[in-house]
């Protein structure tokens, strides 16, 4: 094992600064993917799990869902919550029983609520009530994907080191090219977000800045 004393940030922006592999970059059709922008992790002074990394994440992932929209591209947005006993959770529930605990997110609960800054069109997007980590996890997003041919996905949302990474790596597992756009994502702590943001730029993702995507999206026009 390489030791290093840089922190995880640093170590990042190195990687950013100095890439080490080619991008996978966008291809011909993409779909946008925003993970678990609900209150329990967005609602900073009122939940403890919430959390924030970015002052403009929601205004980007509004942007950039907007956009989506009006290209006529598939806009997904995932939640966790869970039934009254808990049980939907599973062994993910069982660490700990405090009224902050993940399995506690009740189904119709506020800290299951998405964050009223968001623009949700409720018609046309795609809601994913999601038991585990990755989006794909025993969900219909797969099947959705492959209907709408998509080939390309963008993850905004949370954690960096949790459900967004989790997605990341089952997204490039089932062959998508996969795009994170680094301002709409966010994490607990910065440590696990920076190390994570490596990670997922060397082994899984692109990383690139909310602001590139906005300009892919705004440029995009169907493949033949």
């Amino acid at each position: 094992m390489e030791k290093s004393d840089k922190t995880a940030r640093q170590m990042y922006e190195d990687i950013k600064a100095n890439p080490t592999r080619p991008r996978f970059s966008f291809g011909r059709k993409p779909a946008i993917v925003n993970i678990d922008l609900q209150k329990a992790y967005t609602l900073v002074g009122e939940f403890k799990t919430a959390y924030e990394t970015h002052q403009k994440q929601l205004d980007y992932v509004n942007q950039i869902s907007n956009l989506a929209r009006s290209k006529n591209l598939p806009v997904v947005w995932t939640h966790v919550a869970y039934m009254e006993s808990g049980e939907d959770c599973g062994i993910w529930g069982t660490r700990t029983d405090t009224p902050d605990s993940l399995q506690n997110i009740k189904v119709g609960s506020r800290r299951g609520e998405f964050d009223d800054r968001l623009e949700i069109d409720h018609v046309r997007d795609v809601i994913i009530n999601k038991r585990m980590a990755s989006a794909f996890h025993e969900t219909n997003l797969q099947s959705l994907l492959v209907w709408h041919r998509v080939d390309t996905l963008i993850l905004t949302g949370g954690s960096t080191s949790g459900c967004v990474r989790a997605t990341c790596v089952d997204s490039l597992s089932h062959g998508y090219r996969t795009v994170v756009a680094e301002e709409c994502v966010a994490d607990k702590h910065e440590s696990p977000h920076f190390a994570n943001l490596y990670d997922m730029v060397v082994k899984y993702a692109d990383v690139v800045a909310a602001d590139e995507v906005v300009e892919y999206l705004n440029s995009y026009h169907p493949a033949n």
